[in-house]
């Protein structure tokens, strides 16, 4: 068969299966016209829903002070019709994940963890009364207690986050709160928090609004030692916890998946 007759033949089955796809677009279109009224979205039945991601950059801030992500144009839509970025990330950059690996020699890595454990009930713990005025403040077994006396126990493997109000703060130096010696500042979870939580309850993960799950001044990351060994994960640099009731919403964890990964960059959001 001749090229032009190839090419001919290819465009008249390329024209009707667009055809065919107007046809079948119509009628789903018809479909959903008639059943608006009887079959609401996910988020008008279950509440709104609320994106707790950072969007992120070489800007955003990172616990070691540098970029933690770099991105280079491979390909422009002006010269070749598409774009595509190469990206260079820092497993630790943005909202993101601490996977067990990432604080344990032989813990599950980010694509590892079970996804039963990344849809969860959320639970807020405010402290931003507190870190107001202490940049060093720590969730406590107190703020546990209290929580719990306030909305009931803790459910099964859930999220307990902390809301510090450093979100707000995340293009400002006072996010890193980076002293004149070096050191950081910034709240995240005490240590008896974090062994309260292993030993009452069933919480698959902590999240953070600040860069850590321990506290900026931290020597010894006795949380991330404590928490991620022990098979749970975390979540650092969460956003919009603000928005967020303290009980009865449900957290979306989009963890990454890469082979081996000690964590990674996250789209999370929750529906309240």
């Amino acid at each position: 068969m001749c090229d032009v007759c190839v090419m001919n033949a290819v465009k008249d089955r390329m024209l009707s299966r667009r055809d065919l796809m107007r046809g079948g677009v119509a009628a789903g279109v018809a479909g959903l016209a008639m059943g608006a009224t009887t079959t609401p979205a996910l988020a008008d039945a279950h509440g709104s829903v609320r994106d707790l991601t950072h969007t992120y950059g070489p800007d955003f801030p990172t616990f070691f002070g540098v970029p933690g992500i770099t991105m280079e144009q491979a390909y422009k839509f002006e010269e070749d019709g598409f774009n595509l970025w190469n990206l260079s990330i820092n497993e630790h950059t943005g909202t993101h994940i601490d996977a067990p690996l990432h604080f344990s020699a032989d813990g599950k890595s980010v694509d590892a963890i079970e996804v039963g454990n990344l849809v969860v009930p959320l639970c807020v713990v405010d402290i931003r009364e507190r870190s107001s005025f202490d940049a060093d403040a720590q969730v406590t077994p107190d703020d546990l207690t209290a929580w719990i006396s306030a909305n009931g126990d803790i459910p099964d493997r859930a999220c307990v986050a902390m809301l510090s109000g450093w979100a707000d703060k995340v293009a400002e130096p006072s996010y890193r709160g980076e002293d004149e010696s070096g050191g950081l500042h910034f709240p995240g979870f005490h240590p008896d928090a974090t062994a309260m939580l292993l030993e009452m309850t069933s919480a698959a993960a902590i999240a953070v609004d600040t860069l850590s799950l321990d506290y900026g001044q931290s020597a010894d990351f006795a949380t991330h030692y404590a928490w991620l060994p022990a098979g749970r994960y975390g979540i650092e640099n969460i956003a919009g916890l603000d928005q967020m009731p303290a009980a009865g919403a449900t957290l979306f964890v989009g963890a990454p998946k890469h082979a081996g990964g000690s964590g990674g960059p996250a789209r999370i959001f929750a529906v309240a």
